[in-house]
């Protein structure tokens, strides 16, 4: 039976990352994965098993995020479809294979990699750098194998792949704001294909905690979705009230914290 002291946690968790991801237009990956890890090894749950948790369960959080997320950019005619559709059988495949390798990697490897997608991330956050258009989107057999690497990426680390999805997309001449809208959109198979990867990944490992399905935890998925669905758009309102940029610093500096924690998890399991 989890505890209430556990639900209020993981409640406040998905409020804080559902605001952040709101205001600031970050993956609530970059929070819930190292806090989630925090917090389910603070409960005593397997140490060789509680980033994989922690990665499978922020990722099972997209499916439902996304989906209020993907509802706004379409009703504003931003999500470019035909994009979506010839990524998206290589995000599947990609996120189905990258949870299986995520489920067979040991702690020090898994951890060390989400160190290094957080430190990464936070530098081009801090940096604000943007990539400069000068080539069109590739063709088909292209798509599929961007669209794979998106995908195993993504389900590796927990995210919804807009940290490679969206300067992709610029890159090849798309508009920001339309990379933006359909990297949204791709969430959503990420999501899916990722969270199927890792319930059958989780079903062959052993030593998982009560109320699990392979590798997600349900009761940290239902707190963290109910709550986040409360605050991201409070997020968002505020976000256009403020100017985000000084925010955005602090958040960088504060992930650099959260890689650096990470790392010393992988360094603990070496």
């Amino acid at each position: 039976m989890i505890s209430a002291a556990l639900l209020a946690l993981l409640f406040g968790l998905g409020a804080v990352a559902g605001f952040a991801a709101g205001l600031l237009g970050i993956g609530g990956g970059m929070l819930l994965v190292p806090f989630l890890t925090m917090i389910l090894t603070g409960q005593g749950f397997a140490p060789e098993r509680v980033v994989h948790i922690a990665i499978a369960t922020s990722l099972a959080t997209i499916l439902f995020t996304s989906i209020s997320s993907v509802r706004a950019h379409h009703q504003r005619g931003m999500v470019l479809w035909h994009v979506v559709n010839v990524l998206a059988p290589g995000i599947v495949i990609g996120s189905l294979a990258g949870a299986q390798v995520a489920g067979a990697l040991p702690l020090f490897w898994l951890a060390l990699a989400f160190a290094v997608f957080v430190g990464v991330s936070a530098t081009q956050m801090l940096l604000s750098r943007e990539p400069h258009p000068h080539r069109e989107l590739p063709r088909s057999a292209g798509m599929f194998a961007i669209g794979s690497g998106i995908g195993a990426v993504s389900s590796l680390v927990g995210a919804g792949g807009g940290f490679i999805s969206v300067p992709f997309m610029v890159w090849c001449n798309v508009k920001v704001h339309n990379a933006v809208a359909t990297s949204a959109a791709l969430g959503f198979p990420i999501a899916a294909a990722g969270t199927a990867g890792y319930i059958v990944a989780g079903l062959r490992q052993g030593n998982l905690p009560a109320g699990s399905v392979g590798f997600i935890h349900l009761p940290a998925l239902i707190a963290i979705v109910a709550a986040s669905v409360l605050t991201a758009p409070l997020g968002a309102r505020v976000a256009h009230a403020l100017d985000i940029k000084p925010l955005k610093r602090v958040f960088a500096l504060l992930s650099y914290a959260l890689s650096a924690y990470m790392a010393v998890k992988a360094a603990q399991a070496a």
